[in-house]
């Protein structure tokens, strides 16, 4: 397991004008899947992001939730990953999930369908979204169609099409840790136009010969000492995250609510008892007669 587990650092290089990060997840990653049954693509590719959601919500000065959504019409209907800097003990929160496509064969073997890993063959043709959601202000939201072999292929085009500052990322995943790397050219500052863009050119040249094996094992010191040794890197305290998900029996229950009490005593005597599954974390809210006599209150004769 890597020592750097569940944690991001920040580095910059001195003297350039050229930032980066880099995650690596593991615990989070596993508390997120254990209620999970996806297939084992599936979970390498939510892997990747929730490595890349992690990275891009570190780069953005923001109190709120950053979402990165694929869907398309392939096997998955669509993936996502959250990043919330509302968690416990200053943690950022993850979650993530992925979706089926209805249009699936139920005959079909899960293993022929899912055979072919990667976000293109896994999510077909479709687009990519980056919604911001900050707690003051207005929801932005970016869309850029999935045209790239690659998430941080695709990511890269955002960025490109969106006219922020030139951005490349790394991702690796095994279903078990999910690692990412990001370099990002920031304005001028430190050096002149020549300097930095030969700079830029440099570290992405060095990024570029890390393999996955390295991002998911070696700590996140010793991959930037190996890929930049020359190049004056300096690495900032670690921003600690952890899996959370936002649902609760209160939560559950209000959804219940909506339903109405008639439906709700319906679906009861149908069942027996009723099961709200949360789609992220996979755990079960369970409502009993007693339950629901409570949650709706005593009927109302006439």
């Amino acid at each position: 397991m890597p020592i750097d587990n569940d944690l991001l650092h920040k580095f910059i290089f001195d003297n350039t004008d050229i930032r980066g990060e880099i995650v690596t997840l593991n615990q989070s990653l596993d508390d997120m899947l254990t209620n999970q049954s996806y297939h084992d693509s599936v979970k390498q590719l939510l892997g990747e992001f929730i490595a890349a959601v992690a990275l891009l919500s570190s780069t953005l000065k923001f109190e709120g939730i950053l979402t990165l959504q694929a869907r398309g019409d392939g096997p998955l209907q669509f993936i996502m990953a959250e990043a919330s800097n509302q968690g416990p003990n200053h943690k950022k929160q993850l979650r993530g999930i992925a979706k089926l496509n209805d249009a699936n064969p139920d005959d079909s073997n899960i293993d022929d369908i899912f055979s072919n890993s990667g976000l293109p063959n896994l999510i077909g043709k479709g687009v990519l979204s980056i919604t911001i959601d900050p707690t003051k202000g207005n929801r932005y939201q970016g869309i850029v169609p999935l045209e790239e072999p690659s998430l941080a292929d695709c990511l890269q085009q955002y960025f490109e099409q969106s006219e922020q500052l030139p951005t490349r990322l790394w991702l690796a995943s095994n279903g078990k840790t999910a690692t990412g790397l990001l370099l990002q050219q920031l304005p001028q500052q430190e050096a002149d136009h020549q300097t930095n863009q030969e700079a830029w050119s440099n570290r992405v040249q060095l990024a570029n010969t890390t393999t996955l094996e390295e991002l998911l094992t070696l700590s996140h010191s010793e991959l930037l000492t190996r890929l930049f040794h020359e190049e004056g890197v300096r690495i900032f305290e670690p921003i600690p995250f952890s899996f959370g998900c936002s649902c609760s029996k209160d939560r559950s229950s209000r959804a219940l609510k909506h339903l109405g009490q008639a439906d709700a005593e319906a679906l009861l005597v149908e069942q027996g008892v009723i099961i709200v599954n949360c789609e992220f974390c996979g755990f079960e809210y369970q409502y009993n007669k007693d339950d629901i006599d409570t949650l709706f209150g005593p009927k109302t004769t006439h």
